[in-house]
């Protein structure tokens, strides 16, 4: 009996100890940490081999005790990846970016996890050829390895991981053509970016299959050469083809989204020529006889008839016949320009008069008496170029005419780089918000017509309402609804010169920001043309009656530039405070910060080039505005006599893995016990604000970020 006892405890003894020892994926992982030269920060500092459980260990997710996910990114690790990480049959998603690994990647790790679906190694040092064993992942769906140095052409087993979703192959040194069936077979394939490499060959004629893409295909920085696919405009129209710095020659398709992108999309490409580019496509070499695609541009007029070839037909116009035509020309355009400067003057003095009192210069009938007006009946037989000036109303509603409006009491609300605000209050006590614009564009009016009247067909509660214009040939109005709150900027930091104001809590700035999502997500998905608005800032969102926020300035630059002033799209509206910018409390005050250098800092960073605008702009600035809203503070800030962006001070703070109150606005304190709602809208700021625009969320994928959250106390 007693050995039966004591056999029996040795057996449990040692299945106790089998129990307790590691298994193969953990020491798969703990080779991992032994090709690792640094981990400065000690993220892997509980990866031990007296530990029993992997699965607890930093940066390992396991599900039924197998690894499944190996998270590591942002802690400075370098080294290399060892071949053992194939020993993780389970793997599902490999996530090292932003460290400093180098090395090759090894071909077990697709070899023995062939479940993989995402490897994101973007940001580090990695080299060599991408393995041909890749083509064994056919679960995967996301491949970043932009930022590092890979070299060598795409295996042509890569086209079988037909699951893909995202691949960024950006920034390396990867050569050689696509691999045949690189369309065909990445139907699920939504973002792609090859950028930066040194790709060559033709770029394949299937892509234009790639019907699921979203946001920018960017192919530019390469040498991809040869013609521009007549497929690659098949892609839906959102998608914004980036072509530019290649080797690509000949005519540009004019095939679907092919000939609405601008010339901007195809520059650092000598040999393009046609539409959009001011270039036209030459005679084809060689005697070919076959039409030219563009044979309408300048230079590849057809000849209409023999006598229009030189050489042919008839003797060309004999000298002097060419002198008379030309005197008569002088003569005639002398006689029109007399004429056109008489009416102009008699007619701006008219006009001039009418609004003067508006704007605080001085009145007088006697003006009046003698100025020159044409009726709109009368002024139809001018030229185009000399249009009517009147009041025209863009909504059934309004019930006021031009003549109450300059009767009406005006007082200054504020100026900036796109004209003065004025409040105008009628005699009736209707209150409406008027823009006065530049004093040139005669010529445009046709233009500004189009773009105004477009503008003034958005209906939505978050946009404000562009009542009616007013245009004369050295005035335009914008006559908008009143919006009696402010701008969001103000309610965040108070009004320059106060010291004390009432800041919104919590569930108010929340209520805000859900109506400024709604408000741009009309402007991007519902409105008729999918507008972006381009320059999305607190200043430019003001709060009506109850705090809804209504977006204004949609539009406006463009306006501005068509009217005849000077306005920069980021311009300058903002008041400079009185009060420094602070940062951190009471010891770290920094100097004032110039805010005419604010504008650019709601900016996403792709926005500064000269490039077709982009809904993922306006994500980014909502980025930069819920950073605002949650730390009350200005896009730029100043620690000691760093200066850096509230997005980089952010990144900083999390990295170091600071408290939320160090970067929570003070006057939010009270609302700590919402702590886990601002640091849910607090990762969805960060996730607007990567600088990839592909990386950034959809508006519409922000509301439902917003939505998901434990928001009780929003309406």
């Amino acid at each position: 009996m007693a050995a039966a006892l004591v056999t029996a405890w040795v057996v449990l003894s040692a299945a106790a100890l089998v129990v307790e020892s590691l298994n193969s994926e953990g020491y798969a992982l703990l080779s991992l940490k032994q090709s690792l030269k640094e981990d400065p920060e000690g993220r892997l500092a509980n990866w031990d081999a007296s530990s029993s459980d992997p699965c607890a260990w930093n940066g390992v997710t396991c599900k039924d005790l197998r690894v499944v996910s190996l998270s590591i990114p942002k802690k400075k690790l370098s080294g290399i990846l060892p071949p053992s990480l194939g020993s993780l049959p389970s793997l599902r998603h490999l996530n090292l970016r932003n460290n400093y690994l180098s090395g090759v990647l090894p071909p077990e790790l697709f070899t023995g996890a062939p479940g993989l679906q995402s490897l994101v190694l973007y940001g580090n040092s990695f080299s060599g050829s991408l393995p041909p064993s890749i083509g064994l992942l056919v679960y995967l769906q996301a491949l970043d390895l932009s930022m590092n140095s890979f070299n060598g052409s795409l295996p042509l087993s890569i086209v079988r991981c037909c699951r893909l979703r995202t691949l960024n192959l950006s920034r390396n040194n990867f050569t050689g053509f696509l691999p045949s069936g690189f369309g065909a077979n990445f139907g699920s394939l939504e973002k792609l970016d090859l950028s930066f490499n040194r790709f060559d060959g033709a770029i394949p004629g299937d892509v234009g299959n790639l019907s699921s893409l979203q946001g920018t295909v960017d192919f530019s920085h390469n040498n991809f050469s040869g013609p521009i696919p007549v497929t690659l405009g098949y892609l839906p129209e959102k998608v914004y083809i980036d072509l530019t710095y290649n080797n690509l020659t000949g005519p540009i398709p004019q095939s679907g989204g092919l000939m609405i992108r601008g010339p901007t999309a195809f520059i650092g490409n000598p040999g393009l020529c046609g539409h959009p580019l001011k270039k036209p496509c030459s005679s084809l070499a060689g005697g070919d006889s076959s039409p030219s695609p563009y044979p309408y541009l300048p230079g590849n007029y057809p000849p209409q008839n023999p006598g229009d070839v030189p050489g042919k037909g008839e003797k060309g116009m004999g000298k002097t016949g060419l002198v008379a035509i030309v005197v008569g020309d002088v003569i005639g355009i002398c006689l029109v320009s007399l004429l056109f400067s008489f009416c102009y003057s008699r007619l701006c003095a008219c006009c001039k008069h009418r609004y003067d009192h508006v704007y605080g210069f001085e009145k007088g009938e006697k003006g009046r008496k003698d100025c020159l007006c044409f009726r709109k009946d009368e002024s139809e037989s001018l030229s185009e170029n000399v249009q009517q000036y009147g009041l025209v109303p863009l909504d059934a509603q309004v019930a006021f005419d031009l003549d109450e409006l300059l009767k009406a009491s005006a007082f200054v609300l504020g100026k900036s780089g796109i004209g003065i605000v004025y409040k105008v209050v009628l005699e009736d006590g209707l209150t409406l918000g008027v823009r006065r614009l530049g004093e040139g564009g005669s010529q445009r009016f046709k233009e500004f017509q189009t773009e105004v009247e477009a503008i003034g067909k958005l209906r939505h509660p978050n946009i404000v309402t562009l009542m009616a214009y007013y245009w004369s040939v050295d005035e335009k109005l914008l006559i908008y609804d009143y919006i009696p709150n402010g701008s969001l900027s103000t309610a965040l930091h108070g009004k320059p010169g106060l010291v004390s104001f009432n800041p919104l809590p919590w569930f108010v700035r929340l209520r805000i920001l859900k109506g400024i999502v709604k408000g741009v997500i009309y402007l991007h998905e519902i409105s008729q043309k999918k507008y972006v608005h381009g320059d999305l800032n607190p200043s430019n969102v003001l709060l009506g009656k109850n705090f809804e926020p209504r977006i204004s300035d949609f539009g406006l630059a463009r306006l501005a530039n068509i009217a005849g002033g000077t306005p920069t799209l980021q311009s300058n509206r903002m008041t400079a405070p009185e009060k420094p910018l602070q940062l951190g409390g009471p010891s770290e005050i920094s100097t004032a910060i110039p805010l005419s250098n604010l504008s650019s800092y709601y900016q996403a960073p792709e926005a500064r080039k000269a490039v077709k605008p982009s809904q993922k702009w306006d994500v980014y600035s909502f980025g930069v505005i819920l950073l605002e809203v949650i730390t009350g503070r200005y896009p730029i800030v100043q620690v000691g006599t760093l200066e850096m962006s509230s997005v980089q001070w952010i990144e900083q703070c999390i990295e170091e893995e600071k408290p939320l109150l160090e970067a929570l606005d003070p006057y939010l304190v009270k609302d700590m016990d919402k702590e886990e709602e601002i640091i849910g809208v607090l990762k969805i700021a960060m996730a607007c604000v990567q600088g990839a625009p592909e990386r950034r969320p959809s508006m519409r994928n922000v509301w439902e970020a917003l939505e998901g959250l434990p928001m009780s106390s929003v309406d």
